[in-house]
């Protein structure tokens, strides 16, 4: 199939999967004698998991293994390295939904001290008085 069928198959641009190519992520498929890229199911199925797991947040290189390795016929090893992954990605977005829902209540507070008729420089100056307070 045509870069471009694929691309709309995975929901994806022709750019990305030539990005993909160029970044040696994905094999460089055959060319047929009108010289377009034609794409077998293999390299559907291995785009497709690349996708997946970018959706995930998996770094790009990280995502690329995992996707080779299954590709390959080892997709129990990519499981047991997937589990460990998102482990760790879930602690990683519990700390940083944590931090969003202060950095949320804290821009509220403000939000609320400005329509009280405080100053935002005021506000801010003592933000930073209390947090070196509290450093103290």
């Amino acid at each position: 199939m045509r870069i471009g069928i694929l691309a709309e198959r995975l929901g994806t641009t022709p750019h990305a999967i030539r990005f993909y190519e160029r970044r040696g992520l994905l094999p460089a498929p055959p060319r047929g004698d009108n010289h377009y890229r034609e794409y077998g199911e293999a390299d559907a199925e291995r785009l497709r998991i690349l996708i997946g797991l970018r959706k995930l947040d998996i770094p790009l290189d990280q995502a690329a293994e995992l996707a080779t390795m299954c590709a390959a016929g080892r997709c129990d090893e990519v499981s047991d390295e997937l589990r460990t992954l998102l482990t760790e990605k879930r602690k990683e977005l519990a700390r940083r939904v944590t931090e969003m829902r202060f950095l949320d209540q804290r821009m509220a507070h403000l939000a609320d001290q400005l329509d009280a008729g405080a100053t935002p420089r005021l506000l801010i100056q003592l933000e930073k008085e209390d947090n070196h307070a509290t450093a103290l």
